[in-house]
């Protein structure tokens, strides 16, 4: 299994209200020189993180305690930029399986669904409420609940639904990336390829 399964997640959140996040600033170039999905956490928004003699920046709410969960609430145009998929590893190695914005770029979409990090896309008016309500309190949790594809805040019960794709949606709630579902149905393309003319 590529990594956990995905049906149901309720956590706080960490807000990020910032628009145009790039995969450079998500994950600095530098740091792409490892080919394995391990240590990547580590640099998660680095040069917004920490100061160039590696202290952290007390202004950025990774180094905020008042601040904690499993999801990153993401502005406007989450991920833009380069196409490395370091940007989503760098996500789900830091522990976050969410992101919720208002809108995502395509690539870096993709990149988060292939290794089990749901970008959940919501409207500007839904995200702005998400936003106000941990500013009122940092334990307000969120519910994000794939198999329904609602996305809800538990202190008010406002939900909004969000789109994904069938495949890619499938694969999460089996925790599959691209290979382990075709080695899922490896015997159905088996019978299959018996039927093919030689």
């Amino acid at each position: 299994m590529a990594y956990d399964k995905f049906e149901i997640l309720t956590s706080t959140a960490v807000p990020l209200p910032i628009e145009n996040v790039d995969t450079d600033q998500i994950i600095p170039a530098r740091f792409l020189k490892a080919t394995e999905r391990v240590g990547f956490g580590d640099n998660l928004f680095r040069d917004w993180r920490y100061n160039t003699d590696g202290s952290p920046k007390q202004d950025f709410v990774l180094n905020n305690p008042t601040y904690s969960g499993k999801i990153l609430v993401g502005g406007k145009n989450f991920g833009s930029g380069s196409s490395r998929e370091h940007a989503a590893w760098s996500v789900y190695d830091y522990g976050f399986r969410c992101v919720i914005s208002s809108f995502f770029a395509d690539i870096f979409k993709g990149n988060c669904l292939n290794i089990g990090v749901l970008p959940v896309q919501v409207s500007a008016a839904f995200l702005d409420k998400i936003f106000k309500a941990i500013e009122a309190d940092p334990k307000t949790e969120i519910k994000v609940d794939l198999p329904a594809q609602t996305v809800t805040l538990l202190a008010t019960g406002e939900s909004e639904s969000f789109e994904i794709n069938s495949y890619k949606k499938g694969n999460m709630l089996n925790g599959f990336d691209d290979i382990d579902y075709l080695q899922n149905i490896k015997g159905e393309i088996v019978e299959f390829a018996k039927e093919l003319p030689l």
